[in-house]
């Protein structure tokens, strides 16, 4: 690839593509979405910090800009604005929940706590049946939608007509399309609006004009074009490889890019699943033909987490000891410039950083906010800000084995962050046991590929049993099963009765200590997927 060929696309990679859309980032969880939503059309989508300047935002010249919701109201102080010239930017903008209200609150209208909040499922009532936003909508008049919201538009600005409404809601859409300015109360991002994803094209294909020219090939092309525009010609890779989806994808853009450079460490710290390591050195070291070195390291993380409890601590601890031992390594196996890890945006979105200035903190993910100050190495993080299902069509495209590609997400932490208290040998063994006969009976019931993760969770309670006639007082076993498209929200899923009976009769059988299985049926919100 020509040197301006590599520049481009690093550039893209970075965010910065010409004719995609930008979404200015108001701190909302969801803000992530709105980007996945809009590459799904097979455009270029970056989420980008609220505050960039006009200067900048028209420097990468996008087709349109959309506004996410945000935790703040518009008439805080501490609400974040954008630069006031973002209006008259010649730009088409969207904006969504708090987006709108901004639009309102800026341009002369006026936004106040609303008499009755929204939250959940609503039917907006559209009045202009003729708008552009909403063209193959509502053909009854009426559109399903979700809404999130405690204030609302009380007063559109002038130019602005109202194009859809609600019982509660006078401006559940407006539009000035004279300065291409649209918005919308909803959230057409979530699965719960069942149209959103068409009224979202309807702005980023129709009105905006944007390109449809981002595909799984170009992903992995420009990927591929940014790492070697960030690793010069000697330079040398370590790559922190997990044996998950996200690490071996980000493993095989970096041997693609830079051969045999790169170095795999595989840190065996004793927190992951049966057959994990054997497994890893089977497909990355056999079949792919990497470097791979196999550190047995279960004694020293065993004691670091020796007494912790707290999720944070232990996160906290695990991403500091997963460096340190990258760093022996390093010393041991020669120079190493730059780190590579499998970091994708949602961990990024959940532990904060400084891409996402407004966004509320969840948890802290090891290779995000768990990294030591004192880190020796440059970061080479490919799959930054993609998401889950791209990063999956990028393996795939690379010809890595299904096997890899379509597992089911597996925490960096490990084991340690689904057995709640502190983390033991003893009860490691327990809960690798029973998480291998979850996986089990879910893959015989064929229904491994259609969960997005299916897991066990050791609980620090006790429970009263009878076994052989006999008293028993063990462990309570949670089983946790949910369904999603990305991670960011995600519903507990529906098994068959006698899947979970056949999970349960095994583990109590099979596990030694286990008296009690139950089933999660929280969704993500309000839960996170793991338990910490």
């Amino acid at each position: 690839m020509a040197a301006d060929a590599v520049s481009a696309a690093s550039e893209r990679a970075a965010g910065v593509e010409t004719g995609g859309i930008l979404v200015l980032d108001f701190g909302s969880q969801f803000a992530q979405l709105i980007t996945r939503r809009v590459r799904e059309m097979n455009v270029h989508a970056a989420l980008v910090p609220y505050d960039l300047s006009v200067d900048e935002i028209l420097a990468r010249k996008p087709a349109g800009i959309i506004l996410s919701g945000s935790p703040y109201s518009v008439y805080d102080d501490a609400g974040p604005k954008p630069d006031a010239a973002l209006w008259s930017a010649g730009v088409p903008i969207l904006g969504v929940c708090y987006g709108v209200q901004l639009m309102a609150h800026q341009l002369g209208g006026r936004v106040g706590p609303s008499n009755r909040r929204e939250y959940g499922p609503a039917d907006v009532t559209i009045g202009v049946s003729t708008s552009p936003l909403f063209a193959g909508l509502g053909g009854n008049g009426v559109e399903r939608v979700w809404m999130s919201h405690g204030d609302s538009i009380v007063d559109a600005p002038p130019g602005f007509t109202a194009l859809a409404t609600t019982d509660s809601t006078p401006y559940a859409a407006l539009a000035d399309p004279a300065r291409n300015l649209w918005g919308i109360q909803f959230h057409p991002e979530v699965v719960h609006t069942p149209n959103g994803r068409r009224l979202l094209q309807n702005f980023v294909l129709e009105i905006a004009k944007a390109k449809a020219t981002w595909t799984p090939g170009r992903l992995a092309e420009d990927a591929v074009a940014a790492i070697r525009a960030q690793v010069g010609p000697t330079d040398r890779v370590l790559c922190a490889l997990s044996g998950g989806v996200d690490s071996a994808v980000a493993a095989a853009l970096v041997h693609r890019a830079i051969g045999d450079r790169l170095t795999c460490v595989y840190v065996d710290h004793g927190l992951m699943r049966k057959r994990e390591s054997e497994i890893l050195r089977e497909v990355f070291a056999e079949r792919l033909g990497m470097k791979i070195v196999m550190v047995d390291a279960q004694e020293r993380f065993q004691h670091a987490l020796e007494g912790v409890i707290d999720p944070e601590q232990k996160r906290t601890i695990i991403g500091r000891e997963f460096i340190r031992v990258f760093d022996e390594e390093s010393t041991r196996a020669g120079e190493f410039r730059f780190l590579a890890q499998g970091t994708l945006y949602p961990d990024v979105i959940e532990s904060t950083s400084k891409e996402t200035k407004s966004a509320q903190k969840i948890k802290t993910h090891h290779n995000v906010g768990g990294l030591p100050d004192d880190l020796k190495f440059e970061l080479v993080e490919p799959l930054r800000s993609l998401f889950k299902d791209e990063v999956r069509a990028v393996g795939l495209e690379l010809g890595l084995p299904e096997s890899v590609v379509l597992r089911q997400p597996f925490p960096g932490p490990g084991l340690a962050i689904r057995i709640i208290g502190e983390v033991t040998r003893e009860r490691l063994d327990t809960l690798r046991e029973a998480d291998w006969i979850v996986i089990d009976e879910i893959k015989a019931a064929g229904l491994y590929r259609s969960l997005w993760q299916t897991f066990a969770v050791l609980t620090p309670i006790r429970s009263v049993g009878v076994m052989g006639d006999g008293r028993t007082y063990g462990n309570v076993l949670a089983i946790r099963a949910v369904t999603s498209e990305d991670g960011m929200t995600a519903d507990w899923a529906r098994l068959p009765y006698d899947v979970m009976a056949k999970i349960s009769s095994r583990i109590v059988n099979e596990v030694p200590g286990v008296t009690r299985v139950v089933y999660d049926i929280t969704s993500k919100p309000p839960a996170t997927i793991e338990w910490e």
